[in-house]
């Protein structure tokens, strides 16, 4: 069986005012840094995410690294994290000659487990950074009391989570701080960028210092720190707010399709998982993943490159950062190891049609079933 088309993966969908925004940026001039897209975008996310202050910068990793500057953090310094993330949470970290110290996931929600947190906690404990994995809130309550018994700040990655919700509140705006990121297959995309939202005024202005080289901002050329080019351009910007405007409807897209892939698949419950959304929570769905079970006996390499033949793109989950050379351990982590090693991406993106679904999900089903 072949497709008739490749199904890809992710991709943006420009279907608001971006066009129009940019060319306004050429028609006057206003392409680098400074230009009122630049603001007018972060003062709407803001809004979006119900904070005081969202702050652009350059990318989602800067979103991470700008924050842990603002606080301070330095050599000798330990930051918990997931071991189960992208690798940008934990090279943000290193950027400033701190340690990541690696927590294992929860099986349910595949997100930081908070009650093998404080397990982790030395007197070198200076914060928490959690990852609302593929779109999934992680579980913040306790997370939160644990940071205030301890005297931890916490940062949310929320780089994968644009409009999840956590108890009714925006992911972004439950801890000190939240971190974006707009790369081209996020939910909302900048081409490149990220965004920093808080509502502590203080750090805010410390974070808007060391993104614009730390020029002083009562004294122009003037620079008492050393700071770094984090800025956002106003071009990014402009493509930022057109697709910010459209933010429900790329929402309402992202759900539509994993509302047909549960639909779909939640009846072979002996092949596969979804990643599953808690009563608590408003799952984003930036991507669909899927976990094999042990009742598949092929390799999840070997149905990912099915699918491809298949003309359908998808990916393996992250590797847990315990794998990976700089950040290597011993160590067993069972959920990030299982998960990690069973699961991948199916394409989820606004463009998908019912039949290509269908076809997918049929795909899926029949390859998983031909390996049990």
């Amino acid at each position: 069986m072949k497709a008739v088309k490749k199904i890809p993966l992710a991709g943006p969908v420009l279907n608001g005012n971006e066009r129009k925004y940019v060319l306004d940026c050429i028609d006057t001039g206003w392409i680098s840094a400074n230009g009122k897209y630049v603001n007018e975008f972060e003062s709407t996310f803001a809004e979006f995410c119900g904070v005081k202050h969202a702050i652009s910068c350059a990318n989602g990793t800067v979103a991470l690294h700008l924050p842990l500057l603002a606080y301070g953090i330095e050599p000798g310094d330990e930051i918990i994290i997931p071991s189960f993330t992208y690798i940008a949470t934990a090279n943000a970290i290193k950027y400033c000659g701190a340690q990541p110290v690696l927590v294992d996931s929860e099986e349910n929600t595949w997100n930081m487990d908070p009650n093998k947190i404080e397990e982790k906690i030395t007197p070198r404990t200076k914060g928490i950074i959690v990852v609302h994995l593929y779109g999934h809130p992680v579980d913040m309550d306790p997370i939160m009391e644990i940071a205030k018994k301890h005297n931890l700040f916490v940062i949310e990655d929320a780089a994968e989570a644009h409009g999840a919700k956590y108890k009714g509140k925006v992911v972004g705006s439950i801890g000190d701080v939240g971190t974006f990121s707009f790369f081209g297959n996020k939910i909302i995309s900048t081409g490149e960028g990220g965004m920093i939202t808080t509502n502590d005024s203080e750090l805010a202005a410390k974070m808007k210092l060391l993104r614009g080289q730390g020029m002083d901002p009562n004294k122009r050329y003037w620079f008492n720190v050393v700071g770094y080019n984090y800025r956002m351009t106003n071009l990014q910007a402009a493509v930022g707010l057109g697709q910010l405007e459209n933010i429900r409807w790329h929402l309402d897209q992202r759900r539509r399709v994993a509302n047909a892939y549960i639909e779909k698949l939640s009846p072979y419950a002996n092949l596969l998982e979804l990643q599953p959304e808690m009563a608590w929570a408003k799952h984003s769905y930036w991507m669909v993943s899927i976990l094999l079970s042990e009742n598949v006996k092929a390799e999840r390499d070997e149905i990912m490159q099915s699918l491809e033949d298949d003309g359908i793109e998808t990916r393996p989950l992250f590797y847990p950062m315990h794998h990976l050379p700089p950040y290597y351990e011993e160590r067993v982590y069972p959920v990030a190891d299982r998960v990690s090693a069973r699961g991948f991406n199916i394409p989820t993106n606004a463009t998908l049609t019912d039949e290509d679904i269908e076809y997918i999900c049929n795909r899926v089903i029949y390859h998983c079933s031909n390996n049990i």
